[in-house]
């Protein structure tokens, strides 16, 4: 068993209500992973004890869910959820139990979703107990609901991605029955909430497995669902000059398959990098995606849109895929436009797209070394420099204010940028010279 501080803390809880004389077991994904040697990211206590009789024993509880029965205790700086045994009868909306009745822990068991989540763990006997026969899908490595599949994705669709999820992060296979039942009933997952299938989506890309994953998704008709602007990358080829690996899904997967703990957004970004590939596609002199970064990052900004990513994700994931064509021209680019392409925000992120990108087909690094080099040596003030010139002195100098502005100004810090001029008497002659060649004079 994998022990730390919030192991310890849910053992004083199945504790202290043991003493009280109550049932109290650690339930569901802490125990599945205790029994594979990880470490939980969060542990769950499953009793018999009221809500209110837990309220009493812990002063920092909670009510989350008192028609539920669940109650969360914070030990420290963490939280548990401390839940009542019952049973889920009806589910009219395919997420939430009409009512539940509390039972024991082998009814409990056989409410939760797939067997290797049903397992107890009872740490004042020290051993797990198995109503569902988790024990022998986890030693083979296999998803399978509990009880009959149709009956669990009913009481809640987002099971189905779950189900995925679960497979793809252990590189575990799902049953037959199981994987078949997702395929008959994946049309339904439309009617799950947009942030949930979102959660868990991402979970699908960023705890392991992600190409598995996203092929299930494609192969079961969940992505059809809920992303289907990837589907339209299968199968649009790409040059064999520079895509020696394949068509466009074929890339892209082999992309996810090398990334290292990705963030969401990075997640995202490699998904949809090429997503404007499919629209653009066309046959000239060769196979040409004209603008396809553009054409991405609109489909990719209503896609993130319609999953309820927060705006500045949004806006992340939106720029990895405009720019992620960048880096091929960045050792041509002037000092100023490559400066500027460097203070990107989370330009880490833009060099990781680059770097599984480029190793997913032509295997050259030679732009992703250069822009690594120059975003780490390069000083802040060498790519961000203090402004010389602001607005406020241009109109000191008499000029009106307008869009004109913002060239004037772009044109002074392209110069700043470039060496071309050191101070801030030099700035503001080259505004002067720069309003002159507008054909603006002070006071127009």
């Amino acid at each position: 068993m994998v022990a730390n501080l919030a192991f310890e803390g849910a053992i004083e809880i199945v504790k202290t209500l043991h003493r009280e004389g109550f049932r109290a077991l650690l339930a569901g994904g802490c125990v599945r992973d205790m029994q594979m040697g990880l470490p939980a990211s969060d542990y769950d206590i499953a009793t018999n004890a009221d809500l209110e009789t837990v309220i009493r024993l812990f002063p920092n509880a909670r009510e989350v869910g008192a028609h539920f029965g669940v109650v969360v205790v914070k030990l420290g700086e963490e939280n548990y959820e401390v839940a009542r045994f019952r049973k889920d009868l009806g589910s009219s909306d395919g997420r939430h139990p009409d009512r539940v009745v509390f039972v024991d822990e082998r009814e409990d068991a056989n409410r939760r979703d797939f067997t290797v989540n049903g397992l107890f763990y009872d740490p004042v006997q020290d051993r797990v107990l198995d109503y569902v026969g988790g024990q022998a899908d986890l030693s083979k490595g296999v998803i399978r609901t509990i009880g009959r599949p149709e009956d669990r994705f009913s009481e809640d669709r987002l099971r189905m991605l779950r189900a995925v999820r679960f497979g793809c992060r252990f590189l575990w296979s799902i049953d037959k029955e199981t994987y078949g039942a997702i395929g008959r009933l994946g049309g339904k997952i439309g009617s799950v909430s947009q942030e949930r299938v979102r959660d868990e989506c991402i979970k699908i890309l960023t705890e392991g497995g992600a190409p598995q994953g996203i092929r299930w998704l494609i192969n079961l008709g969940l992505m059809r669902q809920v992303m289907p602007e990837v589907t339209a990358m299968i199968g649009v080829p790409q040059p064999m000059l520079f895509h020696p690996e394949g068509d466009v899904l074929t890339h892209t997967l082999m992309m996810l398959g090398l990334m290292e703990k990705p963030s969401p957004e990075l997640a995202m970004g490699i998904l949809l990098h090429d997503v404007g590939k499919a629209p653009t596609f066309r046959v000239a002199d060769r196979i040409r995606f004209h603008q396809h970064p553009q054409v991405g990052s609109q489909i990719a900004e209503s896609l993130c849109a319609r999953l309820r990513f927060s705006n500045a994700q949004i806006e992340h994931i939106v720029r990895l895929v405009k720019d992620h064509h960048l880096f091929m021209h960045a050792k041509q680019m002037r000092q100023s436009r490559l400066k500027r392409f460097l203070r990107t925000d989370r330009f880490e992120d833009h060099l990781e797209l680059h770097r599984v990108d480029c190793l997913s087909c032509h295997s050259s690094l030679g732009n992703y070394t250069f822009c690594k080099h120059m975003w780490e040596t390069l000083a802040p003030e060498a790519i961000r420099p203090e402004p010389f010139v602001t607005g406020h002195d241009l109109i000191r100098m008499g000029y009106v204010p307008g869009p004109v502005f913002k060239t004037v100004l772009t044109a002074i810090e392209d110069a700043q940028l470039e060496g071309r001029v050191s101070d801030r008497e030099a700035a503001l002659e080259l505004a002067k010279v720069t309003f002159r060649n507008l054909g603006i004079s002070k006071g127009d």
